[in-house]
């Protein structure tokens, strides 16, 4: 019994924008077996641009850096990379929601946050049972 599937909806990566970060979309579909494709969301190169992100020393002992720097356009002899972290948080927020916002099932997540607000509200009314004057 074959218990992979091939899943439709690309998985969504958020990674630095290196050599290790660009291979781990090809790395990820051939060892998972179930998806046929990876969205990266965060960083590109274009986010890099964009936002004129600071370049950091890279991995020169990487042996994925040559091929990544002549995709790129980069000095094979310089390697560089680029920290999803360097990012302002809020903006990370806004571009992580903005590219899983379309995925979102919104009656799903109306009764899971309904599940959870009857959840706390008996968690609640069982600790409230507890005064602690009797030690307990």
């Amino acid at each position: 019994m074959n218990f992979y599937r091939t899943l439709a909806a690309p998985w969504r990566n958020v990674g630095d924008f290196d050599c290790s970060g660009d291979d781990i979309q090809r790395d990820w579909v051939a060892r998972t077996n179930c998806w046929s494709a990876v969205e990266r969301v965060l960083l590109t190169r274009e986010q890099v641009l964009t936002y004129e992100l600071p370049a950091a020393e890279g991995k020169r002992d990487d042996p994925r850096w040559p091929a990544f720097a002549r995709r790129y356009g980069f000095d094979v002899c310089q390697p560089v990379q680029w920290e999803v972290e360097a990012l302002e948080p809020a903006e990370l927020q806004r571009l992580v929601l903005e590219a899983v916002e379309l995925h979102i099932d919104r009656a799903q997540l109306a009764r899971q946050l309904a599940e959870e607000r009857r959840q706390r509200q008996r968690l609640a009314e069982f600790l409230g049972r507890f005064d602690g004057s009797d030690g307990s």
